[in-house]
């Protein structure tokens, strides 16, 4: 895994998440996935379950088709995957043929401070919190570089159970997610969690090994990697052919 070492790379996404390029391949579509229905009185999409590893999915959990991805709240081009993708993916679970997680492919300190708070309410609000952080990453990436090189350093030189907390203060994440029903206090006992911090570099290392993750978004269907798909145009094919 490859982190930032400066404020001034913070808002940049790194060469390696330089995702969307080349076209994907085309492979034989598979016999289409009969629809399931959600439970009465429910949809799918608004459906969320935790897997035993802790992640989160949205959807029939039996779905035929499985989607993950490793996506990075401080990458723009997984900001721009979910405003583009979001709606679709959400209409292609309500099927109940799809079932969508996504797994944070953490590269940065403000990337886990953000993933910390994303988790920090549960399952049910994972998927809509995720949303709105990337819709709110400029915003979010202009307090980071206002602070300056020194303010970040000092930060970063803070205890590790103060450090994510005293960083996603300083860049306007407490705020917000507290705007989004996250308490204060919740939300700081989550960012103190160094144990949760540590496991989602460990995920990071763990996916980049099992599938040779190189940039992101990069999504992972039925279990096998989706090569040259990190934008929508390029994995929508893909979910076709699988049968959705």
């Amino acid at each position: 895994m490859k982190s930032l070492t400066g404020l001034a790379l913070i808002a940049v996404s790194l060469t390696l998440a330089g995702c969307g390029k080349g076209e994907s391949n085309s492979t034989a579509a598979a016999e289409p996935v009969a629809a399931v229905p959600a439970p009465a009185g429910t949809n799918w999409s608004t459906t969320f379950s935790a897997t035993p590893e802790g992640q989160f999915v949205m959807g029939n959990p039996n779905a035929k088709v499985k989607l993950v991805e490793y996506g990075s709240y401080t990458c723009s081009h997984c900001r721009d995957f979910a405003a583009e993708a979001s709606e679709e993916i959400k209409q292609m679970v309500d099927t109940g043929k799809l079932s969508y997680e996504y797994r944070p492919f953490v590269r940065d300190p403000i990337d886990i401070a953000t993933a910390l708070l994303a988790r920090c309410g549960g399952k049910d609000v994972f998927f809509p919190l995720s949303e709105q952080f990337f819709a709110n990453q400029n915003a979010m990436f202009e307090k980071a570089q206002s602070l300056g090189e020194a303010r970040y350093q000092q930060l970063m030189s803070a205890p590790p159970q103060q450090r994510f907390g005293q960083l996603a203060s300083a860049v306007g994440l407490v705020d917000f997610a507290k705007q989004r029903g996250i308490a204060e206090d919740q939300a700081k006992q989550c960012l103190a969690d160094t144990a949760s911090a540590e496991k989602l570099a460990k995920n990071v290392q763990e996916a980049s090994n099992q599938y040779k993750i190189d940039g992101t978004p990069t999504f992972i269907l039925n279990g096998v990697k989706v090569e040259n798909a990190a934008a929508w145009s390029a994995l929508k094919p893909k979910l076709k052919e699988a049968g959705i």
